[in-house]
């Protein structure tokens, strides 16, 4: 295999963790870029990030860097920020990208114009490759090299196909997709069934209607993904069923920790706080939805309860009266 330069620009907790595993295997020379020069100045004298992975050393060969130049030799280059901050990542990094860089969008939520992220950003790097990452994976998992599988999905299948043996390893295990509309996706409305999972824990509702709420969520999913022009099979592997099962039900979930939260009957605060994907893509999803003319009534009675307009017990209330009809 041939060596490539890899460039993972964000140095939060998703960021740190896939540079370290990419630069453990040694392979490939990695840099971490942030634009904090004093956060990358800190990595590099101490080789921890304490503040996004405590505990997990950096290996001595990843390389830092607070220059948005430190992009341009990469063949690789991975996007690890939120998906609102995805454009404004774009124009910065954009520039100082070499022609034919692969990019690879590490975010798992929706634009608020309700254009997938390759949409927007296809725009913004005309000559580059675009692909995304998705799928269940936990950053302080990756960073410890405990066995992760994830989805990695490219219009080119050849390009996934070469992306996802540039970019696995021993512990970090990627599976190459041609759906880049079901990959992307699956990884958005997962938080937000992720929310309405942690909305039944913090309400007290049961297991079984978690269960029930994992199945149909998965049907709304599909018929979104289907509906958009992806295959609808795509959201039971690794980017729609695999990361809701993980997001759903483990407390490391930011979302499933928000909906809890909300289940308790606290408000629904969605600034301030960690960031919470699900919180922001809900609305956006549920607009899809309509737009599409897709039945999505989970998504959209979570977009209800974090607006405010529809309280949890009616939520239910309207999700358990629906007509019943055949599976």
């Amino acid at each position: 295999m041939s060596q490539e330069r890899i460039a993972v620009i964000g140095a939060g907790a998703f960021g740190t963790a896939l540079a370290t595993v990419f630069a453990l295997e040694g392979r490939h020379p990695v840099t971490l870029v942030g634009r904090q020069p004093n956060l990358m100045a800190d990595l590099r004298g101490d080789r921890v990030h304490d503040a996004a992975l405590p505990g997990v050393p950096l290996p001595d060969s990843l390389q830092f860097s607070a220059e948005p130049d430190a992009v341009a030799e990469a063949n690789v280059v991975l996007f690890v920020m939120p998906s609102r901050a995805q454009f404004d990542a774009a124009r910065h990094y954009g520039p100082y990208l070499s022609k034919g860089a692969s990019v690879v969008i590490c975010a798992k939520g929706l634009h608020p114009s309700e254009r997938l992220l390759t949409e927007v950003l296809s725009a913004e790097l005309p000559n580059t490759q675009l692909a995304v990452l998705s799928g269940p994976g936990f950053a302080a998992d990756i960073a410890r090299g405990l066995p992760t599988a994830m989805a990695l999905g490219a219009q080119d299948l050849p390009l996934a196909e070469n992306l996802a043996r540039i970019l696995s390893g021993r512990s970090f295990r990627l599976y190459a997709s041609p759906d880049v509309i079901g990959v992307q996706l699956g990884g958005a409305l997962k938080n937000v069934l992720a929310i309405a999972c942690g909305i039944i824990e913090g309400a007290g509702l049961g297991e079984s209607a978690r269960a029930a709420l994992i199945s149909r969520g998965l049907a709304e999913m599909s018929r979104l993904v289907d509906a958009m022009g992806g295959k609808a099979d795509t959201v039971r592997g690794l980017s729609g069923l695999g990361d809701l099962v993980l997001t759903g039900t483990s407390h490391q979930s930011r979302n499933l920790r928000f909906g809890i939260s909300i289940g308790k009957g606290e408000p629904a605060q969605t600034t301030g706080g960690p960031l919470v994907e699900g919180a922001f893509a809900a609305s956006v999803a549920a607009r899809l939805g309509r737009k599409h003319s897709v039945d999505l009534p989970v998504t959209e009675a979570v977009a209800a309860i974090i607006d405010g307009r529809l309280d949890v017990m009616a939520a239910m209330e309207q999700l358990m009266t629906r007509p019943i009809k055949a599976e």
